[in-house]
């Protein structure tokens, strides 16, 4: 009978006028600043998630261009694509209690995106917010961690086509996440490192943007209840894929990797003080000939040496790259995943 119900169950707009029915006490997973009934936010990988009895539930869309994944009972029942701001129904689904996860797939770097409020529908009930997950992992980096054009089908894409086939839940953290029924965060950035962007391009890294709520460094987050056991970081693609410019602060290339290891390894200390029972775990791919992981292997053994415990590097596995511009795919995700998972079972990091 719920099967049934669950595949009749789509998501559809209602009129301004229509009632929103009682809102849904809301678990939040990533950094976002409340907003009226909602909140507004931007790094990545952005869900919410909330509990009801009844036969609908009710979505509320702010303003921003996102896609955003429908889940009830962690089934996917619909995708929305550029959704206008409004309410939306979700119907179709048998009476009794129901959890509505609400996921933002796409990278929303040019500004910050609103995610409304989640309701009951009239005759429903709303019901205390899911229980955060045990297990908590963060993943920092660019945009191999963003899940960049990942799921698309070929690698010239335009930039439309890029923003329409990335999807960070089917990347490497969404898939690790669901893997050990994770609460996760995403603080990734594509085209951004630690103290080089790709090209040479001027903007805040990802080191650069990651103490803050939103790029517009306004706020730094509480991050109350935000504790994970494991951080998962891959940054210095964009730090190292291309060749230095005239007129960039490093005249050597040596001069760039003294200054990369230098920040990256104080950035690391800062996650370390601020969470010192988390382990660290840096991985990168083969690009660059090499230079990208040589140098993340660099970081871990000065940490190592200084008497940094509960840190390592991870080399990924062969990839195809056949997501847009020669970006890891959904498939090349899931080789990441895996390595990234039997790394924390041989570790034991959830001991």
């Amino acid at each position: 009978m719920m099967i049934a119900a669950m595949l009749l169950a789509s998501v559809t707009p209602v009129p301004a006028a229509t009632a929103t029915g009682k809102p849904l006490a809301v678990r939040i997973g990533g950094r976002a600043e409340r907003v009226g009934a909602g909140w507004r936010r931007q790094w990545p990988g952005t869900y919410v998630e909330g509990a009801f009895r009844g036969r609908q539930a009710m979505l509320r869309v702010g303003t921003g261009d996102m896609i955003l994944h429908v889940l009830i009972d962690g089934k996917p029942v619909q995708t929305l694509v550029k959704p206008a701001a409004g309410l939306y129904r979700i119907d179709g689904l048998a009476q009794g209690r129901h959890v509505i996860r609400v996921e933002v797939a796409s990278e929303s770097q040019s500004g910050p995106t609103i995610l409304g409020g989640l309701f009951a529908a009239p005759g429903g009930t709303p019901l205390p917010a899911p229980a955060a997950a045990r297990r908590q992992i963060e993943f920092i980096g660019d945009s191999h961690t963003v899940g960049y054009g990942n799921t698309s089908t070929k690698r010239d894409c335009t930039e439309a086509e890029v923003w329409a086939t990335t999807d960070t839940s089917q990347g490497i953290a969404g898939q690790t996440a669901r893997h050990y029924g994770a609460d996760y965060r995403v603080h990734a950035i594509s085209g951004r490192g630690v103290v080089r962007n790709y090209d040479g391009f001027k903007a805040d890294t990802t080191v650069d943007a990651y103490p803050y709520v939103l790029f517009d460094k306004a706020r730094r987050p509480t991050d109350t209840g935000w504790n994970p056991q494991l951080f998962v970081i891959a940054l210095g693609t964009n730090d190292f894929s291309t060749a230095l410019k005239p007129g960039e602060r490093w005249r050597t290339r040596e001069a760039l990797h003294a200054d990369y290891e230098a920040r990256f390894m104080r950035f690391i200390r800062s996650l370390r003080a601020t969470h010192p029972g988390a382990h660290v775990l840096l991985w990168a791919t083969d690009l660059a000939d090499g230079e990208i992981a040589a140098e993340e292997a660099t970081v871990v053994s000065r940490l190592t040496a200084e008497g940094m415990r509960d840190i390592g590097f991870l080399r990924a596995p062969k990839l195809t790259f056949a997501g847009c511009h020669y970006h890891p795919s959904v498939a090349d995700d899931t080789l990441i995943a895996k390595a990234i998972a039997r790394y924390a079972d041989e570790h034991r990091i959830w001991k």
